[in-house]
């Protein structure tokens, strides 16, 4: 293990502080995992291994040298699903070009990423219909979900629900506009129950590019979106508790839109590996994911989401079963040990890569030095330099749990 370590790994973050979840529970959390120290990563610059997330300026990193380092894109989303015309994939490009993204402007964005997924050495993405996709570009693709090992907590055990029965959603804010997705159905339901809504996100966020562009209050949208909705600032040391208090998860996503219904299953195993039931609208991902766990709870129409949020908001013994059976298939075919060994993989997989000798001997070392079922404490690191590693903000002071107060915007914030 002390060679790998001694290799010069480059990460092109999602955000300088490392806090967005592209980071902290994707590669960041896998370096942390593995002691393996990363720098911010420049183009001029070589290294043994190069991680991109979609953050990264594809006008400079596609063009990359192959002689100056092995390149892995940590391609997440559904990008290449997009229809041609679809406004936003048209002026994706220019966008981040006038944002600084990227030095260049790239006016067929949709291009450029197939440019970068043939570039690089290893694809790194989140589902199997992405995976088939983006092996047409490049022969090296990986299907990796996130690591949820620093925010899921103790399990739920008491499912028994009050008189007001407490949804969960969580989210990035931008995305809390999907509850509008089963407006019709909540508004039917709340005629014969009376419920609140729980959302755990940023409370300020940027609309577009990551956060870049028009900056919005998330109170803003929520009181638009549902009148009876609780706001509670994303944090790993609170979140765990006010989902598990809460009765039942939201997930609604837009089927018609390619990038919503191309999104993994990850907040549903989230869930899940806290016990938590959770109704999701029926993407590939969450159908693939309940027809092997036995769970029944992918919704695709207003009628089959009435139906079944009148029927476990009415059943304690049903949301029992859904969460025991989500929590004991995470358990089961989600351990993040294996989760940890899909990244070893991916790695060895560019090392081995025309390396001669070198990589191969690196690869060995990767599995032979690493004792197969420890891994180290995860340590906060500074955010930037050639010991940079993954520093997740914790600045919320108190907890927030569900209350019938009404909103609190104001109960905490990121550092």
């Amino acid at each position: 293990m002390s060679d790998l370590h001694g290799l010069r790994i480059g990460y092109v973050p999602c955000s300088s502080s490392l806090s967005a979840p592209g980071d902290r529970r994707r590669f960041c959390y896998y370096a942390a995992k593995r002691n393996l120290a990363f720098e911010t990563a420049r183009p001029g610059q070589a290294y043994d291994v190069v991680v991109l997330t979609q953050a990264a300026d594809l006008s400079l990193w596609r063009h990359y040298p192959r002689a100056r380092g092995k390149l892995v894109f940590d391609f997440i989303d559904s990008y290449l699903a997009v229809p041609p015309h679809d406004p936003k994939r048209m002026l994706r490009g220019l966008a981040k070009f006038v944002t600084r993204q990227n030095r260049r402007l790239l006016l067929n964005y949709h291009h450029s990423l197939e440019a970068m997924c043939g570039r690089a050495d290893a694809v790194v993405c989140s589902t199997a219909e992405q995976k088939e996709r983006i092996l047409q570009l490049c022969p090296n693709v990986h299907a990796i979900l996130d690591f949820h090992g620093s925010v899921a907590g103790a399990a739920k055990d008491d499912y028994a629900a009050d008189e007001v029965f407490h949804f969960v959603w969580e989210g990035q804010p931008g995305n809390l506009r999907h509850l509008l997705e089963i407006r019709r159905a909540l508004e039917d339901l709340q005629r014969t129950r009376r419920f609140r809504i729980h959302a755990i996100t940023d409370l300020a966020y940027g609309r577009f590019l990551g956060g870049r562009l028009w900056q919005r209050n998330t109170w803003d949208d929520a009181r638009k979106i549902w009148p009876q909705i609780y706001l509670y600032a994303w944090n790993e040391r609170t979140f765990a508790a006010i989902a598990r208090q809460c009765d039942l998860a939201l997930i609604p996503l837009p089927l018609a839109d390619p990038l919503g219904a191309g999104k993994p299953e990850n907040r549903l195993l989230l869930f899940w590996r806290m016990g938590i039931p959770a109704l999701a609208s029926a993407t590939p991902a969450h159908v693939r994911a309940m027809n092997a766990s036995g769970v029944d709870m992918a919704c695709t129409t207003q009628d089959q989401w009435l139906e079944a949020l009148r029927y476990y908001t009415a059943e304690e013994p049903a949301r029992k079963l859904a969460g025991q059976r989500g929590k004991a298939f995470v358990e089961q075919h989600h351990q993040e040990e294996d989760m940890l060994a899909q990244w070893d993989r991916v790695l060895i997989s560019v090392l081995n890569q025309n390396a001669g000798d070198r990589g191969s001997e690196l690869a060995s070392l990767f599995y032979e030095s690493r004792p197969p079922e420890t891994v180290p404490v995860y340590e906060h690191r500074s955010p930037t330099g050639a010991g940079a590693g993954p520093r997740l903000h914790a600045s919320l002071d108190r907890d927030c749990p569900p209350t019938d107060r009404g909103p609190t915007p104001e109960c905490g914030d990121f550092s």
